[in-house]
């Protein structure tokens, strides 16, 4: 999908995904800190593959096509009707652990926060609901804010895999350049992966991701820990 956003719909998308944004991203890492810790993730080209595998085995069948459906909702006014806590409750429980559904809580929960701040009324009423989303969240700032369809999941693919790479990047440990070359090779990818997410049935959304299943169990119990996931 070509990526067509005026200048006032561009700034908003950045703002909505820059790194200054205080949702507390940066304390989560998805299940790559106990990869790291099992050696399963422990250089620049494993930490590539790791979470690439994740942006193509997980975003791209389960978060993305959510967040389409959930931009609909936010844009035709189906809030009302139950569309957009139908697919929030779908992407929650298809978290494979309690420590990913809690993250997505506390970020959604924070971006709430931020946006009702910002003037954005209907997300002060989901700042204390315990089924709140990031991807509901991002999805309602991208929809008032006139942010087109592909520019939105574009923008949350980046934001994604730039939260991964900076996690390895004190996990693994990575240098700077190292991170950089990842980030890039990730982004590259992100245009078939948006195209791909576009596509994607009701029937067919899910993820297929048994690692990081298995390593954000194991991170529950892990003795000493630096990051919330």
């Amino acid at each position: 999908m070509p990526l067509s956003i005026g200048d006032t719909a561009l700034l908003r998308l950045l703002q909505l995904c820059s790194p200054a944004l205080p949702v507390g991203a940066f304390a989560y890492s998805q299940g790559l800190e106990p990869a790291v810790v099992a050696g399963w993730v422990r250089d620049e080209e494993t930490a590539a593959a790791w979470i690439g595998g994740l942006l193509r085995g997980s975003l791209a069948t389960l978060d993305l096509p959510a967040l389409v459906r959930l931009h609909a909702a936010w844009r035709t006014g189906d809030a009302c009707t139950g569309t957009v806590d139908d697919w929030t409750a779908f992407l929650s429980a298809c978290r494979p652990s309690a420590e990913l559904q809690a993250e997505d809580r506390h970020l959604g929960g924070n971006l709430a926060r931020v946006l009702a701040g910002l003037g954005l009324s209907e997300a002060a009423a989901w700042m204390a609901r315990a089924d709140v989303t990031y991807a509901a969240m991002f999805a309602l700032a991208a929809a008032r804010w006139e942010v087109p369809l592909g520019a939105a999941l574009s923008g949350y693919a980046f934001v994604w895999c730039e939260t991964q790479v900076s996690a390895a990047v004190r996990l693994v440990p990575l240098g700077q350049s190292a991170g950089q070359r990842v980030l890039s090779s990730l982004a590259a990818a992100i245009p078939a992966v948006v195209a791909q997410a576009i596509t994607v049935t009701d029937d067919d959304m899910g993820a297929a991701a048994p690692s990081l299943a298995i390593a954000s169990a194991l991170h529950e119990t892990q003795y000493s820990r630096l990051f919330r996931s």
